[in-house]
């Protein structure tokens, strides 16, 4: 497939651009800085920033899908604003392009993890995060009004951290899945393989999903 990929060089987007390439896909790499992106077959390097609506949907036009790992920068002071705006841009940029596939990484902060409480509204959730969370369930929130887009929504396992590719996990919807030890966690490299699955063979169209070991 082409495949579009926002934000290319972040934590979660470097993995994902390893699993397109290493799967055959070809991919147009997309970042504001692409110094850390090396050269190689089936890849296209572009920077763009995602509040450049006119380039960046001359970017996208053309794909086949276009996957959003974009993160305004844990330690930016103005997250949460920059956060929604930044995933209201992208949204009707891929509008714009002609682009009908859009699958979106968020956070865990939105799930589900008691009846009508999801994880960033717990006492124990660290204020660290709190405003990138939050500005993660408003993009959710936004995507579910999302007609004219086959979107998908992944909001990764509590625990994110970089580890080995086993292409082994299990899915959820809202609520996060945890193992026999009561941890919610996945490595960035199987948070990817998920990705790029979702992309070859949807099964979450218009919806959240989650996963977890």
């Amino acid at each position: 497939m082409n495949i579009a990929l926002i934000g290319a060089t972040g934590f979660v987007g470097s993995a994902i651009l390893v699993e397109l390439l290493n799967r055959g896909h070809k991919v147009t790499a997309i970042a504001r800085n692409t110094h850390k992106i090396t050269p190689q077959a089936n890849l296209s390097i572009a920077e763009a920033d995602v509040f450049d609506e006119g380039k960046l949907a001359q970017l996208l036009a053309g794909h086949e899908a276009v996957i959003s790992a974009y993160n305004a920068g844990w330690t930016n002071p103005n997250i949460y604003n920059d956060f929604i705006n930044g995933s209201d841009a992208i949204t009707a940029t891929v509008k714009q392009s002609g682009v009908k596939r859009l699958l979106v990484v968020g956070g865990a902060g939105s799930l589900e993890v008691a009846p009508g409480v999801q994880l960033v509204d717990t006492p124990q959730f660290p204020q660290e995060w709190k405003q990138g969370a939050l500005a993660a369930r408003e993009a959710l929130n936004t995507l579910k009004e999302e007609t004219q887009l086959d979107w998908t929504f992944l909001s990764p396992a509590i625990l994110l951290q970089p580890g080995q590719r086993t292409g082994v996990f299990r899915t959820g919807t809202d609520q996060p899945v945890f193992n026999d030890k009561d941890e919610s966690k996945i490595s960035v490299q199987d948070l990817a393989v998920a990705i790029v699955n979702e992309i070859e063979k949807p099964q979450f169209i218009k919806k959240r999903f989650t996963v977890g070991y």
